[in-house]
Order: C-alpha cells, then structure tokens, then sequence
C-alpha cells in the first residue's frame, strides 16, 4: 500500500527532488509557503531545463486560512512585431514551433515571483531575494546531473534543437548529454544572481532586460525590449466550482483551468461510487470531452473572448451539460488537442498556508533559442496561436491560450488541497483522476498520484488523439472501454506522457499531507 509523505512544519512537493529541499530549507528558515515556491521554482527552473525555466510563463494561486484564494496570472503577450504580416513575410503558412520565430511572446514566470512576493508582504518573513535563489544559483554554478527524462527528450527532439541559437551549446557540448553527466550552467547562474542583487524587475526593466531583448532580436525574434518593459503581471479572480465535498479553484482563461473545473463538475453528477472500474475512467473521459469542446470553442486571451467561462461551472449549466454523456457509450473523437511542457509543484506552512504553481516553457526546451550570455531558454508559447482565423489568431498583444492550470480545494471537511500537474492535454484529465481517487473514493493521496493513469488526445508532439492507457489498468477494464466505443491504445505501465503529478494537503488540525510522482524525479520534503 502507498502511503503519503506527513508532517506539521511545512512541506513542498516538486518533480524534482532538488527543487523540493531548495522549498523546504526556506520553510527551515523560517520563510512561508509562498517565499518557499519562489526557491523551489528558481531552482527547478535549473535542475529540471527541459520541463520549465524562468524564460517562461506561471500561474500561481495562493490560500491563507479564513481568506478566498488569490490567483495570479505570469503569462506574457505577443510582441508588438508579432502579426500575420511578420510571418507571412518570412515564409510561414503556420506559426513554427521552434527557433527565434517561435520566441514571441513575453516570458511572465519573473514576474509572478514578484507578484507572489508583494501579495506576501504582510506575513513575509523578511528572507531576502539571494537567501531565496541561493540554491538555484548554487546548482546552476556547480552544475547538475542529467535526469533520465532529460536525456532522453533532448535525444528525441535533437533533430528540431540541435541548430536553434544557443542550444548545444548551453546543454549539449559535445552531442545529446548520457544521464547522469553533470551539466554546468554558469550564464544561468549569473542572470540568476543578477536578479538577486538588483531585484527580480530588472528580467524587464534592468540591464538583464536589455540583455535579452537585445539578445532575441539578433536571433530574429520578433520581441523587443519595449515588450519586455510593458509587462506586469496580473492578480486575477480564480475560477470556482461548487461540488458535493467542497469548492476547488482554479485559472481564468487564457487557461484551460476552466476544463479542469468543468471535468471535475460534470463528474460530481454521473453518481458513480467506486473508483478506477469502467463507470470511472469512461465517466471522466466523457466528461473530458464535452470539457474541450467548449475549450476549443472559446478559450483565448479573456480580452478577446465573447462568452463568461465562469458560467460554464454554474449549476444549472453543468446540469444542462452532463445530460450529453451516455455512461454506456462513448462519444465521438477527436477534436483538435495541444501539446505541453510544464511542472507542477505545491507548498504549505505550518501557519496553513498552501500555494499550488505552475511553470512552463511550453514544448520541452521551448523555442530551443538561448538568449546569448544569459542562459535562459525561451518559451515556444506563442505556437498555441494560429495564422488562420479562429478564436486563437495571432495579434500583436495578445495573450497565447495556455494548457497550464494548477487547482487548489478548499474542502467542507476543512482541508485544503493543492494539486496538479505537467502534461499539456492531459493535466486536466490527471487532475480529475487524482482528485476523484482521493476526494470522493477516499484513497490515500500518493495512491491516487500513482494509480495508473490514462490520456484522452496527445501531449509532447504525438500526433495520435486516441484514449492511451496505462498498462498497469486491468485488462477486463480495457475491453469494456474498447466495447463502449473508445479507440484503445495501451503504453507503459509508467508514462511519462501522462505527467508528473503532485499535491499537498493541510488538514484542519495541521497535519501536512503530501504526494509525488513515481513518473517524475520528485519528493516530497517536509519538516
């Protein structure tokens, strides 16, 4: 039987196990959950490059006890250069995916630290930004080992990096690095140490800023150092849904936050009692279906959206929406899905506190362009958007629709559960998976983060839009998904592809739960 990680000082839960004891030595310190997030999200941005970095994008929300959770939206815009006229200019009939065109839009991971930080302010504990980014600047200096999962992505991806500025030779000197190598980081280290002597405004403001818009325009990306300046991130009203054991949160559009709450919603409704049979997995993936739909349909950059997501987990409409699933057969698919590269990570404090983050740089290494004398590799994010007419068109200013959605319950039994994952199309789907495991069937949380797990649609550039299973999933509940009409594909009994899951749970006489992926190089570090 797996059992969570417990403790009552604090505790952080990341996919890398460097990142989660960077987090924990700040709560040592005396620090709270959200100056811990800020260290663990430096520092995985250096142990963990292919996942995540700070030339990406985040999303946080934050829960004090007695007080509504805060979002905050770090997600940066198309340049101003970024128009149809840019591309077609230069060849393309669709957004490329990789390389200085594919560096577009304004990375916003920086400034949602500073966002973050000045929301907690009046319970700071005073640490300072060095003490903060002190082991991420460490381990960028000393270097780092090569996980298995980078490895082997940079071997999977090679042909599409290994040209792209700056990319061999920032990670791959001398050819794809064997796991275990160490690989040293020293531009990194410096543009991190820069932040903590000047302040973490100069990534937009300062001499960094200068750094890198004069680094991305040499390499032929569209962003200028104007973009860079005009960027702020944004505390925003988290989404909200109403089920049967409480209320769970998360982001607005341009996320698919609101998918994960639809999912979870409809669910609630299907009355189904008992977990990982037929009735779960298909319920779920139905219910992911009618989900994307309306995703798929509407979610852009809220500015330029015609309809209110937030009456999509109205009562009535999700009433409304589950008579659509046949709890006997399976609906039509595909619909267009969206690849992803992302961690998720969750911290508590002793004082009940408990952030749920997510960062990104969208495929694994992003654009594959290193700013020059920086080290920091830059988001792909504006691939999300399209040449073609549709809801996600390119527009110089607008914000890219984003898979990244981390969730946070406040539950009626008192706890509060921060819980996500990296994944692209599937984080919806696994949160749902390791929300309904713990929530409504009562598994033990690191049980229902191992379980096997299953994906509905693609992630990390696979082209095939069928249900994958987990080999570890009964057989019998196989055959009676394929019976139902599901197109069945079964992988690993341990995928990657279907994330690195993780949470986090202070329950109402402080007890601190938490979980990580088996899938993924994490632990759980608790005091």
């Amino acid at each position: 039987m797996l059992y969570s990680k417990t403790c009552l000082g604090g505790m952080v839960s990341a996919p890398h196990h460097l990142a989660a004891q960077a987090g924990a030595q700040i709560l040592r310190q005396g620090g709270n959950a959200v100056e811990a997030m800020v260290a663990a999200a430096a520092t995985i941005a250096v142990v963990y490059p292919h996942m995540n970095g700070i030339g990406g994008d985040g999303f946080w929300l934050i829960s004090e006890p007695g007080r509504a959770p805060v979002a905050i939206r770090a997600c940066g815009p198309a340049a101003a250069l970024a128009n149809k006229a840019f591309y077609a200019e230069r060849g393309y009939r669709a957004m490329p995916t990789r390389g200085p065109h594919a560096a577009l839009t304004v990375a916003g991971a920086v400034a949602g630290w500073a966002a973050a930080l000045e929301h907690a302010q009046r319970f700071a504990s005073g640490l300072p930004l060095p003490v903060l980014l002190a082991d991420a600047i460490g381990h960028a200096q000393a270097g780092i080992p090569v996980t298995r999962s980078q490895h082997e992505l940079t071997r999977d991806k090679w042909s599409e990096l290994k040209d792209q500025p700056g990319f061999a030779a920032t990670y791959a000197a001398d050819g794809v690095p064997p796991q275990g190598k160490v690989l040293k980081q020293s531009a990194l280290a410096a543009s991190l140490s820069r932040l903590a002597e000047a302040g973490l405004d100069d990534f937009y403001r300062g001499d960094l800023a200068q750094s890198l818009a004069a680094g991305l325009q040499a390499a032929g990306s569209p962003l200028r150092r104007s973009d860079l300046e005009a960027f702020r991130a944004q505390v925003v009203q988290p989404l909200m849904v109403q089920l049967s054991s409480g209320r769970v949160y998360n982001l607005p559009p341009p996320t698919q936050g609101v998918s994960a709450l639809m999912i979870i919603g409809l669910f609630d409704r299907l009355g189904v009692t008992q977990a990982d049979g037929f009735a779960h997995l298909h319920g779920l993936v139905e219910a992911t279906k009618r989900a994307f739909i309306l995703r798929n349909q509407h979610v852009t950059d809220p500015a330029h959206m015609r309809v209110d997501a937030a009456q999509w987990l109205l009562a009535g409409a999700l009433d409304q929406e589950v008579r659509h699933i046949d709890m006997q057969r399976a609906a039509p698919w595909p619909h267009p899905a969206r690849p992803g590269d992302t961690i998720w990570m969750g911290a508590a404090d002793a004082q009940g506190r408990v952030v749920s983050y997510i960062q990104s740089i969208f495929w694994e290494f992003g654009s594959g362009v290193v700013v020059p004398d920086t080290g920091i590799v830059w988001q792909n994010r504006g691939a999300s958007f399209t040449l073609d007419e549709g809801v996600n068109q390119l527009q110089p200013g607008k914000l890219p629709f984003h898979t990244l959605n981390p969730s946070l319950a406040q539950l009626d039994d008192g706890r509060t559960l921060a819980f996500g994952t990296m994944g692209g199309e599937g984080q919806p789907q696994t949160q749902a998976a390791v929300f309904t495991r713990h929530v409504l069937f009562g598994q033990n949380l690191q049980a229902a983060v191992s379980a096997p797990r299953w994906l509905l649609g693609r992630t990390w550039g696979d082209v095939s839009t069928n249900l994958k299973l987990e080999g570890r999933i009964p057989e019998a509940t196989i055959q009676a998904l394929r019976r139902a009409g599901h197109e069945v594909q079964v992988v690993d009994d341990y995928a990657d592809m279907m994330g690195h899951a993780g949470a986090v749970c202070v329950h109402p006489d402080g007890l601190i739960e938490g979980a990580t992926d088996p899938r993924a190089d994490g632990v759980c570090a608790g005091l």
